[in-house]
């Protein structure tokens, strides 16, 4: 074979002209994969993240944290919305609750709380808990399954009780009427860290001017049954479902809503608010939804003679801190101070019980979607 210089340069002209088309056919599959890649996402998203906007499934990331999406996005995705949720106004009047923007008594037969638990409940659950095995697994359900097989034993029974959830009950979870901090350290630190930004956005919200239906109440706020004084709220979230118009008035509330690992997002056992009783006021003992969640109270602001009692165990707020309890207990809250020590308000967010595992609360997510 004949060397030359010439022929040196043809060898390495054509070596360089085979990496090119080498590297333009990696280049070209390379690029057909990326867009196959983000048609999946498009696709997966249409049928998960959209829904969820609107109250639907969607599998949580991070075992457990608040879908960006959910949060995040959710005021963009709702503006544009014209349906309002229905209430019993004051006097039974059907009022949309945006309309309302006062006193808004909650006789909605739709709403879950209010619903009686019978053997209707029963089998929607149990379709529901199908659906999802079909759709998903049922690895990770042999509690869930147990707790919707056996729901009239758990909620029928008309024996008294200290334990009493009165929509879903999970078996053998751990319980307790209080929770140690450490049980959601995240989470709680978090809060407390955000005290005087959440204080400061319950000022600004709870001094805004009265409605034009002549409720005494600002804008946004709810008032609720009691005995004796008078207990208002202003939800962010109400059971899993955003309020757009209060949400837009406290961005930093909701900001910290999104950052929380644990906050029940995606199903109707999920509220965040601020709570306030005045001087005087008693809350009536009540049982919680369901023994999956833990309620945990911020104190913003706690004067003396304020208290909440769960399962017969008194515990004080405390400006700053927060409180863990499961509200499926029964629990009731006063307020005995004098009308010069000023109302007793706290911002309530539900948390996920530390003992129900990932693949359960994504099956509770979509068993208790809003609106199933």
């Amino acid at each position: 074979m004949e060397w030359s210089l010439e022929r040196m340069r043809e060898w390495v002209a054509g070596g360089m002209q085979s990496v090119r088309e080498c590297e333009s056919s990696a280049l070209g599959t390379a690029l057909c994969l990326a867009l196959l890649f983000i048609w999946y996402c498009y696709r997966v998203g249409c049928e998960h993240t959209a829904p969820s906007l609107r109250g639907g499934f969607s599998p949580e990331p991070r075992g457990g944290a608040v879908p960006g999406g959910v949060l995040a996005s959710d005021l963009s995705a709702r503006g544009g919305l014209s349906k309002l949720r229905k209430v019993g106004g004051v006097g039974g009047s059907g009022v949309g609750e945006e309309e309302l923007n006062g006193f808004a008594y909650c006789q909605s037969p739709e709403c879950f709380r209010c619903a009686k638990p019978g053997e209707g409940l029963n089998q929607r659950l149990y379709h529901s808990l199908q659906e999802y095995a079909k759709r998903y697994t049922w690895a990770g359900m042999g509690r869930v399954h147990k707790g919707v097989r056996e729901q009239g034993r758990y909620l029928l029974c008309n024996r008294p009780s200290i334990q009493k959830p009165e929509v879903f009950f999970l078996p053998d979870l751990p319980s307790a009427p209080f929770f140690s901090r450490e049980a959601q350290k995240h989470d709680v630190e978090l809060l407390e860290r955000s005290f005087p930004a959440l204080l400061a956005e319950f000022e600004s919200v709870y001094r805004l001017p009265t409605s034009r239906t002549g409720s005494s109440l600002p804008l946004g706020w709810k008032a609720n049954s009691t005995p004796r004084g008078q207990w208002w709220t202003f939800y962010l979230v109400n059971q899993g479902t955003p309020m757009v118009l209060n949400a837009r008035r406290c961005p930093r509330a909701w900001r910290v809503l999104g950052q929380l690992r644990t906050f029940i997002a995606n199903n109707v056992f999920g509220n965040a608010c601020f709570s306030v009783i005045s001087p005087g006021a008693t809350i009536t003992e009540h049982y919680g939804p369901t023994n999956v969640r833990l309620r945990c109270h911020l104190g913003l602001k706690v004067p003396s003679g304020c208290e909440l009692v769960v399962g017969g165990e008194p515990q004080c707020w405390s400006e700053g801190s927060c409180l863990l309890f499961d509200d499926s207990f029964l629990h009731t809250a006063f307020h005995d101070g004098s009308p010069e020590d000023g109302p007793r308000v706290v911002f309530m967010v539900d948390l996920w019980h530390p003992n129900v595992a990932a693949a359960e609360r994504q099956a509770l997510d979509y068993i208790f979607t809003p609106g199933r």
